[in-house]
Formats: C-alpha cells, structure tokens, sequence
C-alpha cells in the first residue's frame, strides 16, 4: 500500500492516508481508524486528488467527449442508410440530430434491442417526409430487414416522445415513389421486350387511375400501395392491349420485382367494375361486349371524360327519390295511355330503366357489407319469459350433481 501525506481523515484526524487497491479499484484508506475516505472515483485534474474532490462521471469531460457504443454504431447506420438512398448531406445531419436526441430520451432507454435498431430508420423517414422527399416505409423496411408493424410502432413513439410534425406524403409523391423501383421501365435480359415501357407514361396514367379511384371511394381508410400496384398495372396494360392483356397481376408483379400485396386483387376488381359502369355510358362502346379484360383497352376515353363519365354513371341518392314517387303515382291509378313517345320504342321508358340502374357513389363497404351472423328467432314460449317465473323443485334438483350435495341440501331441508 502507498502511503500518502496530503489531507486528513474526516473521523480521528490522522494524516496517516495510504491508497489500498481492493479487487482492482482504488480505495483512500486512513491507516489509524480504518475509514474509507474514497472508493473507485473519477477524477479530473491532479488538483481535484490533492484536495480530495469527488468528480462525478457525468459532470466529468469522459462523458462528453465519448460516445457509447450503441450511440456510435447507430450512428454509423443512419449515415450508411442515407448513403444508400443517395439523400443530401442536410437530410443526414438531421437524421443523426433525431437519432442521438431520440436515443437520449428516457422512453427509449428500456426498449428491445430490435427496436432501438429500427430508430435510425424511423428518423430518416421523419427527415425525408420533413423534406417532402418522396420515400416509402416499405423501402425503409425492406433495407433494414423489418415488419412494418413493428416499425410503424417505433415511428409513432418517436413522433410523439421528441414531439415532432411530420407532414403526410401525397398521393403523387407515392405513385411516382411506388413506380421508380419497376424493373419494366429499364432493358433487362429477364424482362421481354413487349414489356418494357417508358416510365413517364405510366406514371402519367397510373396518377390518372389512382384520382379516378380516389373519387370513387376506393382510397379512403385503405392501405394506398394495393391500389397504386392495381393502378399501374391497368395503366401499363392499357398501353399496348395486344400484348399485355394476357398478363396476370401476379406474373406483372414478378417482372417488375416487387412483392404482390393480398388486396390489390380485389383493388383490381373494383377498379374493373367502376370501368365497366363508366363504358356503358359511351355511344361508341355501347356496340361492343365489354368485359373486365377488353375494358382495359378503352382505358385512355375513359379518362378522357371521367367526370362526366361518373356523373352520368353514379346518381345521388337523394335524386333517386323522385323517380321513385312518379312509380308509385302511375302504379296507383289506371294504366296511362300509350303517349307519342312510347310509340317511337318506348324511349322514355328506355330513360327511365337507365335511371332506375343507376346506383348511388357509396364507399365498397356499405355497397358490399360484410355478412354478420343472424340469432334463430325465439319460439313462442321462448319469448314469452320474463324471468320472474318461479323455480319448480324438479329444476332445483337437476343442479345437485353429487351425494354429498344431496345430503347437504336434505340436511338444510330438515331445520325448515
């Protein structure tokens, strides 16, 4: 043991101080009494062990100049994501800004291993929608190896502990996004050549479907990647039926390399009906035999008249009303006479069955709700109780399973 001169023990006052290492830690031990004057501190300066000082670890300068190794590493991922999306050298200051305060945070301290990896993700997409820079969470996901549930769920914590706003991506800024990551807009040995499209077509069309869609009730309160994948494939058809039509969605999905998702099947079909309601009020389609797959080929008249297209096509509800009174009122009375124009081929008549399908602009679910389970309707004396009947002593009895029940209730009968 060191024997040192400089101050005196707080308890006998002796300046008999010696520094004994137990178990590899610095202790200041005084040789008379046995006092503990110190145990494993940091100090700053020699000045600081002269005078005894004690120097926390978090009011030292170790603290500040090293980061922790998870800051380090974390850090290093954020900066190589952004590498990776080629975004500005603004875009990462900003990210790491967000990861380091989020990592400080006292919400994030006790979190799982696998969530505090997805903090750097989830700071570089709030950087991104910050910046309008058009970036998915399915991109974000893919290249971080993540569900997305468990990265929406990390995303909101960060929006609401480090209280940031996050403007909402634009459906434009998706569709354009969705569509640059197609393998069918570039010359690949895999691709065939009656595939292969120009980009800014598609991508014009497709954003065309999707408002088409989107008035229609097929956006709202839905997941909008299914209905973009459903949007450019339509719009990449339309563009050359003759070779594209016999390609399904799913061989469409794996020629342009992404993921097919489960409801753009059914985005497809409704995007089919909504087609096929809108044709039939067109003049010159009247004379074909339009189905699901040659709607496909009128694709760019449709567009071209949408809004009036679905005005014709889709009535208002309260405009069905009097159509509705006007039956009851000729139903009512005697068969009207046979006018001038029913005997031109009943031309009103024809109006009135093209009124009378129409249906009114209702989101899917209500047009098509769910099937819910009925109750068997209760029989006459089912319905008849009240529950204020008297208990019969046959139906007490049928509750007494075992002996010892039996003569419990027997025994309690007697003291009556």
């Amino acid at each position: 043991m060191a024997e040192r001169g400089r101050g005196l023990c707080p308890e006998c006052g002796s300046a008999a101080l010696v520094e004994d290492s137990h178990y590899a830690q610095q202790q200041l031990v005084c040789a008379a009494c046995g006092c503990v004057l110190a145990e494993g501190l940091l100090t700053t300066t020699y000045t600081d062990e002269q005078h005894l000082r004690e120097v926390a670890y978090s009011q030292s300068t170790g603290q500040k100049e090293q980061l922790s190794r998870c800051m380090q590493r974390g850090i290093r991922r954020v900066q190589d994501l952004c590498k990776v999306l080629q975004l500005p050298s603004v875009f990462e200051e900003t990210a790491v800004g967000y990861f380091q305060r989020a990592l400080q945070h006292p919400a994030f301290h006790l979190v799982s291993l696998e969530k505090k990896e997805l903090l750097g993700g989830c700071c570089v997409f709030v950087t991104c929608r910050q910046h309008s820079w058009p970036l998915t969470m399915g991109t974000i996901c893919s290249l971080l190896y993540a569900k997305q549930e468990l990265f929406a769920g990390v995303y909101l914590s960060v929006q609401k502990e480090l209280g940031i706003s996050v403007p909402a991506l634009s459906l434009a800024d998706l569709v354009k996004t969705h569509l640059s990551s197609f393998l069918l807009f570039r010359r690949a040995e895999d691709v065939p050549a009656p595939f292969v499209e120009d980009e800014e077509r598609v991508v014009a069309r497709t954003l065309q479907v999707v408002e088409l869609a989107s008035e229609t009730w097929l956006v709202t309160g839905r997941h909008p990647v299914p209905i973009v994948t459903a949007a450019a494939f339509l719009s990449w058809q339309s563009l050359r039926p003759a070779a594209r039509l016999a390609c399904s969605l799913a061989r469409f999905c794996e020629l342009a390399g992404i993921p097919l998702p489960p409801p753009a099947c059914l985005r497809l079909r409704e995007l089919h009906e909504i087609l096929l309601r809108m044709a039939a009020q067109l003049a010159w389609l009247r004379v074909f035999r339009l189905d699901k797959r040659t709607v496909v080929k009128h694709l760019g008249d449709l567009l071209q008249h949408r809004l009036v297209l679905l005005k014709n096509t889709f009535s208002l509800q309260d405009a069905e009303e009097p159509h509705g009174e006007a039956q009851g009122e000729g139903s009512a009375g005697s068969p009207p006479a046979a006018g001038p124009g029913q005997e031109e081929g009943c031309p009103l008549e024809g109006k009135r069955q093209r009124d009378s399908s129409r249906r009114p602009l209702l989101p899917p679910c209500l047009i098509h709700p769910r099937k819910r389970l009925r109750t068997a309707a209760l029989s006459e004396s089912d319905a008849a109780l009240t529950g204020d009947e008297p208990i019969l002593d046959s139906e007490i009895e049928q509750y007494l399973r075992g002996p010892q029940e039996l003569r419990a209730f027997r025994k309690a009968k007697a003291w009556q």
